[in-house]
């Protein structure tokens, strides 16, 4: 008889599965600020800062991560959504961040499988006004070629040459009459807010401190060297001690970047992306599909996600509020006009679903067009200790992570190894996104949002059935996952529910507005608020939608 030798849990995986949920209690997190020490303190809460804070946890560094609003609420929740190594970035000649951006793409798919899916992207061959004609398609076949090379075989397939019947099979609008075929390549998508909490929470996990709706107002200085921050939260002014303080605000570091008097503050250009949500059935496309504007070198794109369809992107310098970017009329049309020059479709301002605007945090001085600003990071170390890390984008922000833990190191005169490049995020560890995808329903929607923790929105399920109810009609978001997101994903109002925990702002707007009374009332009953708080962010969330509303169809 043939004997096998018995299989053991893997340690790494095993590690990252739970019997509980995690359980962040506010006032917990808050008062660990106030009464520890804490050797790295990380201030912003988006992707970079999260991934910070991960990083330098699993390192065994006492690490704080400080978000003024809500983890994503800024440019990391209003991405293009898509990890990838960037074509244009190869036509402007800069290989190494392609190659680099590749394997950082890999390792997301690996360490976070239920977040970050593979996406298919399709580029028409058109007869005329196209992004290329015919004459040119055998130039951007070597292009591709170059990218399969630089990393894209790591998705385990290359590019496609498609016929025309091809294309249509994907996207059946496109006009015919000018399409003689296309190529296909492969990149892959995020739901970007997502991933920035479970950066959080993972890091959390390990061992941080992690606090939304805590607004750093000064760094702290004693000796001519760093040595904490003040912040303002919950109607509180708690002094945190730190012997490394991080800034990793992205495009807010143009207007605070906490340095001392005699530090050259870094020079950051916000540079205003948006898009717009559009019914799936309007363009009903299976891939992302990239079309030309007409007038414009830069190419757009349509992402299907769910019922909606993205369009995007623009690129233009912002001078405005950073905390208020909005899609205005004169840019949705823009983006509508490129659709309909490209597609067979109806399509008019008033179809139009939601929409989001943010602006990329690009190293560069003033001049030029922001499209053509290479996208490569900075980490700068002040004589006074104080680290800042600004650039880069969504798919190095692990590579970004490291670098700034390197260099908070070498102030707390340290060196230990980085950890990042195989570790797993909450919900990542054994979860198999082709089984769990196939299978449709429920559990294919909780899966792609929680991984292997889908089981504790379930159980909440079990406990009340009676919250087996959408959030918002006609999308897939549950009552259950509000309650789940109180509990376990440190959301605090209306706004985090509906902006970022579900994505329900950018997908329905208006309908997310009529749903924002329920939600606040499941809130309210799970965190235990007043009522006048509750009534104060159901006004506050439409307050908001009527102003985003109002902007994009030219009111305001």
């Amino acid at each position: 008889m043939i004997s096998f030798p018995a299989r053991k849990p893997k340690a790494n995986r095993a590690r990252m599965v739970s019997e509980t949920p995690l359980k962040l209690d506010r006032k917990e997190q808050l008062e660990a600020l106030g009464t520890e020490r804490f050797d790295i303190v990380i201030v912003g809460g988006g992707v970079t800062g999260a991934y910070t804070a991960m990083d330098a946890a699993l390192r065994g560094y006492r690490v704080a991560l400080l978000e003024k609003d809500d983890f994503a609420s800024g440019t990391s929740s209003k991405s293009s959504k898509m990890i990838h190594g960037g074509l244009r970035y190869i036509e402007q000649g800069n290989l190494p961040l392609v190659r680099h951006s590749l394997l950082e793409r890999q390792r997301l798919r690996k360490n976070a499988p239920h977040l970050v899916q593979r996406l298919p992207f399709l580029f028409p061959v058109l007869s005329e006004e196209g992004i290329f004609d015919r004459r040119l398609a055998a130039g951007f076949e070597s292009l591709l070629w170059t990218y399969d090379l630089a990393g894209g075989w790591r998705e385990g397939v290359l590019h496609q040459k498609l016929n025309k019947a091809e294309v249509l099979s994907h996207c059946p609008t496109f006009k015919g009459e000018k399409l003689d075929g296309g190529f296909m390549y492969y990149d892959a998508r995020a739901d970007d807010a997502r991933l920035t909490l479970a950066l959080a929470r993972t890091a959390a996990f390990h061992g941080a401190t992690v606090l939304n709706g805590a607004k750093v107002t000064d760094v702290t200085r004693s000796g001519g060297k760093v040595d904490g921050v003040i912040v303002a939260a919950d109607q509180r002014e708690v002094r945190v001690r730190a012997s490394v303080v991080v800034i990793a605000t992205g495009a807010w570091l143009r207007d605070w970047n906490g340095a001392g008097k005699d530090a050259d503050a870094p020079s950051i250009r916000p540079a205003k992306g948006v898009h717009i949500a559009v019914p799936w059935s309007k363009i009903r496309n299976d891939c992302t599909v990239t079309i030309p504007v007409p007038g414009r070198t830069r190419r757009a794109t349509i992402t299907r996600w769910g019922n909606t369809s993205y369009l995007g992107t623009t690129d233009e310098d912002y001078e405005g509020d950073l905390d208020d970017v909005n899609c205005t009329r004169e840019e949705m049309d823009f983006l509508l006009d490129g659709a309909r020059s490209a597609l067979n479709l109806d399509l008019e301002a008033e179809d139009v679903l939601g929409s989001i605007g943010g602006c990329r945090p690009l190293v560069a001085p003033p001049g030029g067009k922001t499209v053509e600003v290479k996208r490569n990071h900075e980490i700068r170390t002040d004589r006074d200790g104080l680290v800042t890390v600004v650039g880069g984008k969504l798919t190095t922000s692990r590579h970004m992570a490291e670098q700034t833990v390197d260099a908070a190191q070498k102030v707390l005169g340290e060196r230990r190894r980085c950890r990042t490049t195989g570790a797993s995020l909450l919900g990542g560890a054994g979860y198999d996104a082709e089984a769990v995808v196939a299978s449709g329903g429920l559990a294919a929607h909780l899966g792609e949002r929680y991984g292997t923790e889908s089981r504790f929105v379930t159980d909440i399920l079990a406990d009340d059935p009676s919250l087996d109810r959408p959030i918002v009609e006609g999308l897939p978001y549950l009552e259950a996952e509000v309650v789940y997101a109180a509990r376990h994903e440190m959301a605090r109002s209306v706004d985090d529910i509906l902006s970022r925990r579900t994505r329900a702002r950018i997908m329905a707007r208006d309908a997310s507005a009529a749903a924002a009374p329920r939600v606040g009332a499941l809130l309210m009953k799970e965190l235990d608020l007043p009522a006048s708080v509750v009534d104060a962010q159901v006004a506050d969330y439409k307050n908001q939608t009527t102003h985003e509303r109002a902007i994009l169809m030219g009111a305001k």
